[in-house]
């Protein structure tokens, strides 16, 4: 009898310690399913507030990247005029990985997922979907076969799935994590058989992929229509007319719990779509085969090369001596020129760093036109403008933008605008508050003020050129490597 209730206590105990487990596992996994679920509180107030959005993209055709020194891409000019309407700057981080750019989102490191982005159901527990910017299928991309340019269509495509059921027991090889795989998966069970998906990892980007299929490392890959198109022109091997879903919809994506953004966006890609504006870019970089193979074929393009213009070498040198990162002073000479070492300006600055004669003297450079002559000569002036800012401005980030605007207006038209800050009781160190006198000296009031000395100035000019300068190299430095000569600016 002792023995039976010795062994009733010890089923108890067991029951209760089970149960103990149960609950402290049931509570561990809604402490993760919690963590797992979490989304920052950020919503449009707080970005305009904040002054800038930021967009996750990949450098892509069609998402973001560098040519000779212009930042492109058919997402970026759209995420352009957006951030311009609300009248913020725009900030990009280069994601290759989806998985972690939903992280990115919502956790606040990014606003806007700008991606060529499917709409799926599955995505749409994590984020929140823009109304779409266009529609479009999913296609194969396979190899022609070797000698197609001596055979006769009929021979081609005899040797092309044209049939999804032909794939199966066949290796398609796409991104993981991605749309692809999900449709190839469901593709597998309309057709009644095992497509071989192969996972090309999380930080292949789709377009390395259409390569290797096109170079024959892999055989197949799976991407919208329009990156295919797109890729096409580069790769005169590859076929994609092979349908395999139906019209899709590309949008982007945002925060569940920023619905006053993600109506913001909505009412302007409405707005968008029905601009001649619109319909421009996307020819730009859908239809343009001709511009998009040169862009495709540049080593000036970050899709293919890793450089920003001719004179990388001698950009980094000067920056070296500056301080500077060298994407900077691409950046500016970009700005000054677009990289054209035979620019004449109406006021007679010449060459890569629009350098003015005068200037040039004061430096022993004779020949404007010579690229190293030039840069010689505008890396000097930035020294001697560097050198006597220093004394005034202690913070580095506030002193490049006095550099840079002296360097486009002079030197005496911003140190009016300190002379105009100070007067006013604002702060004569901070951009944002000299600025506002810089631009306020195209008034009669403030130019012929007794503490100006320079007069009139159109200050919208060097205001806009700090800011378009910054932007640049911001731009630059997603994409584009540092290099070891960079020191930083002190």
């Amino acid at each position: 009898m002792s023995s039976n209730f010795q062994n009733i206590g010890l089923l108890v105990c067991l029951s209760l310690i089970i149960f103990s487990c149960r609950q402290s596992t049931v509570s561990s996994n809604l402490e993760i399913k919690e963590k797992k679920e979490f989304i920052f509180e950020f919503d449009l107030d707080k970005i305009k507030e904040r002054g800038f959005i930021t967009a996750l993209m990949d450098n892509s055709s069609t998402g973001l990247f560098i040519y000779r020194g212009k930042t492109m891409g058919y997402e970026y000019e759209l995420l352009k005029r957006y951030s311009d309407e609300l009248g913020v700057e725009l900030k990009i981080d280069i994601t290759q990985n989806l998985e972690e750019a939903f992280n990115k989102l919502n956790t606040g490191a990014g606003d806007i997922m700008a991606y060529n982005l499917t709409v799926t159901k599955e995505r749409k527990k994590k984020i929140a979907f823009t109304h779409y910017h266009n529609q479009q299928h999913l296609v194969l991309i396979q190899r022609k076969p070797e000698n197609w340019r001596e055979m006769k269509y009929h021979e081609i495509e005899a040797q092309l799935i044209r049939n999804p059921i032909d794939l199966i027991g066949k290796e398609v090889t796409v991104r993981s994590h991605s749309s692809y795989h999900d449709r190839l998966v469901n593709l597998s069970e309309e057709i009644g058989g095992d497509i071989l998906i192969i996972p090309g990892g999380n930080q292949v980007e789709t377009e390395n992929l259409i390569r290797a299929v096109a170079e024959g490392n892999i055989d197949y890959t799976v991407v919208e229509k329009n990156i295919a198109q797109v890729n096409s022109t580069y790769y005169r091997n590859l076929d994609i007319k092979t349908a395999v879903s139906f019209p899709q919809q590309i949008a982007w994506g945002v925060r569940k719990n920023a619905p006053d953004l993600l109506n913001s966006l909505n009412s302007w890609i409405e707005k968008m779509r029905k601009t001649t504006d619109y319909y421009v870019i996307y020819d730009k970089y859908f239809k343009s085969s001709k511009a998009s193979l040169a862009r495709s074929r540049s080593k000036y393009s970050t899709m293919s090369g890793g450089h920003i213009s001719p004179y990388d070498s001698l950009i980094k040198d000067a920056a070296a001596e500056l301080g500077w990162d060298w994407r900077l002073l691409a950046a500016l000479i970009f700005k000054e020129s677009r990289f054209d070492r035979r620019a004449k300006s109406w006021a007679g600055a010449i060459g890569l760093m629009q350098v003015l004669p005068r200037t040039a003297k004061e430096y022993k450079v004779t020949k404007l036109t010579d690229p190293a002559q030039n840069i010689y000569a505008g890396k000097m002036h930035l020294l001697w403008l560097q050198n006597t800012w220093k004394k005034d401005i202690e913070d580095p980030d506030e002193q490049l933008k006095f550099i840079l605007a002296s360097y486009n207006v002079g030197r005496g038209h911003v140190l009016d605008a300190v002379k105009l800050t100070r007067k006013y009781e604002k702060d004569p160190t901070k951009w944002q508050d000299v600025r506002e006198f810089l631009l306020k000296k195209s008034y009669t009031k403030y130019f012929s003020d007794p503490v100006v000395e320079f007069g009139y100035c159109r200050g919208a000019e060097p205001v806009a050129y700090v800011d378009e300068i910054l932007e640049n190299y911001s731009n630059y430095k997603a994409i584009i490597n540092s290099d070891e000569r960079v020191v930083t600016i002190n």
